[in-house]
């Protein structure tokens, strides 16, 4: 499907793309669950248990099993089409969600919970790496024609669209569990996922042709072969570091000064930052390569991370985190506009997945750490956590940066698939 812009790219023009919206709008109904997911089982087990770390614990579980199981569905996506995984998907996530939400009021113990949260998290339908699929394959480079510019504004309006789905739905989920029942939230999550996950499903005109024949000549490749998806996982797992750090110790903040409600405000000073920053870089006719942003705003991410910790005033620590939250979608549209140049077509799917479940991973791992830091040590402490996991991989990024380059004309990549589009990364 050729797509002509031009030497401006903008969201107008994209979203006048031939076929977009039908699939951006279902594709929002799809994805906004994600976000109610985590908030929606802490809400219902802290109600039942009456603990947060019984909560907590259960939420993880989730995350870390939709972090380990996404880029299975993400290949399963690419090789047999996204309807062909949906379809069961959404279908099992519906009765797995409705199973944890019966096992919860009904006073099960904790490994039940623990049990019926592994599927949960597992069959989360992965819409969002979708719909960048359906984006790259309306927009990426083919052997017939090169990439649109408009490729880097899709990467930013879909980084813009997560934001606005993580700042909604928590709210919605919450006003659901606090106001009508503590299960409310997870009811309407399974509701919106089955519902919204069939419309998306039944946009088979956009979806990227699947790759169900593997041949000596042109084998299936796992994105993971490919060495810069590795480098951009580590990258992306620091940035899910920024998430869950800043959730818990702008929380732990908010308590230890006697103004918890003020988190809500911090956190959404934070999320703004991240979402004008996106905008911005979705307007912006960029002149330098991906690979260029993504190094040039993890520097700005890890040095702006670095003074969280020795804040302590409310004005301070929104004004910091404002900065943090505009040094984030750079770095991510960056590392979702790269996939585009270095993995095969039959790969993006599955690509996307990977770094997604890199920021579930990041994320989960950053609440439980800054969680204790903040227990044992203070709020400040936990702080530390965004500052660390940037730190590594701002290290892990500029050692191997090389391999963030797309393969040369005819190169061999990923198990024998050749890559033959020439991209500029810098």
């Amino acid at each position: 499907m050729a797509t002509t812009v031009s030497d401006r790219p903008g969201y107008g023009q994209l979203l006048r793309t031939p076929g977009a919206w039908t699939f951006l709008l279902p594709g929002f109904a799809a994805r906004q669950p994600f976000a109610m997911l985590t908030i929606g089982i802490v809400l219902l087990v802290q109600h039942t248990t009456g603990s947060y770390g019984s909560a907590g614990a259960v939420a993880a579980v989730s995350g870390v099993s939709m972090a380990l199981f996404a880029p299975q569905s993400g290949k399963l996506a690419d090789r047999f089409g996204q309807r062909a995984v949906l379809l069961p998907g959404v279908l099992l996530h519906a009765v797995s969600v409705s199973a944890l939400t019966v096992l919860a009021l009904a006073g099960a113990p904790l490994w039940a919970l623990f049990a019926a949260a592994v599927p949960t998290g597992a069959s989360i339908p992965q819409v969002g790496p979708m719909v960048r699929a359906r984006w790259a394959a309306m927009l990426g480079a083919t052997p017939d024609r090169p990439a649109s510019p408009l490729m880097s504004t899709a990467a930013a309006f879909e980084s813009v669209t997560d934001e606005f789905t993580f700042v909604l739905g928590p709210v919605i989920a919450t006003a659901l569990c606090t106001g009508v029942h503590p299960a409310a939230g997870l009811v309407t999550e399974a509701a919106l996922t089955l519902v919204g996950g069939l419309l998306f499903a039944a946009q088979r005109a956009t979806q990227p042709a699947p790759r169900p024949a593997a041949t000596a000549a042109e084998p299936h490749a796992s994105a993971l072969s490919v060495p810069g998806v590795r480098v951009l996982i580590v990258a992306f797992l620091g940035i899910g570091a920024v998430f869950g750090g800043m959730q818990v110790s702008l929380t732990a903040f908010s308590e230890e000064i006697g103004h918890p409600g003020v988190n809500g405000v911090l956190y959404g000073i934070f999320a703004a930052g991240n979402m004008l920053a996106g905008i911005a870089c979705g307007a912006i006719a960029w002149k330098s390569g991906p690979r260029r942003r993504l190094i040039v705003g993890y520097v700005a991410l890890t040095l702006t991370a670095s003074g969280l910790w020795a804040v302590h005033s409310v004005p301070l620590l929104a004004g910091l985190g404002l900065l943090v939250g505009l040094c984030i979608a750079p770095a991510l549209i960056s590392g979702y506009t790269l996939v585009d140049s270095l993995v095969p077509a039959t790969a993006r799917t599955e690509a996307f997945t990977w770094l997604t479940g890199a920021v579930a991973l990041g994320q989960a791992a950053a609440v439980t750490a800054a969680g204790q830091l903040a227990d044992a040590h203070g709020a400040s402490t936990g702080f530390l956590v965004p500052l660390a996991g940037t730190a590594l991989a701002l290290v892990t990024l500029l050692a191997l940066r090389s391999r963030l380059a797309p393969p040369s004309a005819g190169r061999t990549v990923a198990r024998g698939i050749g890559h033959r589009e020439p991209v500029t990364v810098d």
